[in-house]
C-alpha cells in the first residue's frame, strides 16, 4: 500500500505542476494586466473625455499647458508629470495614484498667475517612476 501511494505522489505532481501552469497561462493572455501608458498628448483645452481639445506645442505665457495620458490595463499604478525649463531647471511635479479598470485618460496641468516665462519647457511622464515619455513645448 505504502509504495503503491509513493508512485502517485510523482503522478500528482505533474498534475499539479500542469494545472498552475494552464491557470498562470490564463492569466497572461485572457485576465488582467499591468497598466501601462499608450499616447500622451498636449495641448491648450480639455474635451470632456479628457483627450486634448486644441493639441499644439506652442503656448502663450498665459495659456494653461496641458497633458493627458491615455493608459490600458487594470490594477494599481502611480503615474506623475514633471515638468523643466529650459536646461532642466525644475519648474513642478504632480503625482497622481491610479487604479484603472480598463482604458483610462488621466490629466495634468502647468500654468502660473503671473504666467509662464517665455522658452523651452519639457513634461516627463513616469509610470510606477519609470520614464514612459517626454513631450516639449514653447512658450513666447
Amino acid at each position: 500500500m505504502r509504495t503503491r501511494m509513493l508512485r502517485c505522489i510523482p503522478a500528482f505532481a505533474v498534475c499539479l505542476s500542469l494545472t498552475v501552469a494552464a491557470a498562470c497561462g490564463e492569466r497572461a493572455s485572457g485576465g488582467t494586466s499591468a497598466v501601462s501608458v499608450t499616447d500622451v498628448e498636449l495641448g491648450r483645452s480639455l474635451k470632456p473625455d479628457m483627450t486634448i481639445g486644441d493639441k499644439t506645442d506652442s503656448f502663450h505665457a498665459t495659456d494653461v499647458v496641458y497633458v493627458t495620458v491615455a493608459t490600458k490595463g487594470t490594477g494599481p499604478a502611480t503615474l506623475k508629470a514633471r515638468w523643466v525649463f529650459e536646461d532642466n531647471q525644475f519648474v513642478a511635479e504632480d503625482t497622481q495614484e491610479l487604479s484603472p479598470t480598463g482604458p483610462a485618460r488621466t490629466e495634468f496641468h502647468l500654468s502660473k498667475p503671473t504666467g509662464l516665462a517665455s522658452g523651452r519647457y519639457k513634461v516627463e511622464i513616469f509610470l510606477n517612476d519609470t520614464s514612459v515619455g517626454t513631450k516639449t513645448f514653447e512658450v513666447n
